[in-house]
């Protein structure tokens, strides 16, 4: 009951300053959730998104081209060359295959 009489002794300027700072809570709501459901701002945390992961991937294939001195690891490079030529072998390989397969009459 103490509660109800310390609110009927408020004035207009408290209950203006409430109505202000409600207003201004509410103001900050309605521009998150426009912020959060805006197709340019979804767009853009997407785009964001995006350029991170490749940053981390990009970094994490140089990291493995380049030791911390910034000197190519040749021993890396050497077998990832092996591992190039040994799939284009392959898949020329594959190719003389089924060429081969196409001109042998049933």
């Amino acid at each position: 009951m103490s509660d109800n009489i310390q609110q009927r002794k408020r004035n207009a300027s408290q209950i203006e300053a409430d109505l202000a700072a409600t207003r201004d809570r509410l103001t900050a709501s309605v521009e998150t959730l426009i912020d959060q459901v805006h197709p340019n701002r979804i767009k853009q945390r997407s785009v964001d998104r995006v350029k991170k992961l490749a940053n981390a991937e990009f970094e994490s294939a140089k990291s493995t081209v380049f030791n911390a001195r910034g000197d190519l690891r040749t021993d890396r490079l050497a077998v990832a060359g092996a591992a190039a030529a040994g799939f284009v072998t392959f898949l020329l390989i594959m190719r003389a295959l089924v060429r081969r397969a196409r001109r042998l009459p049933e």
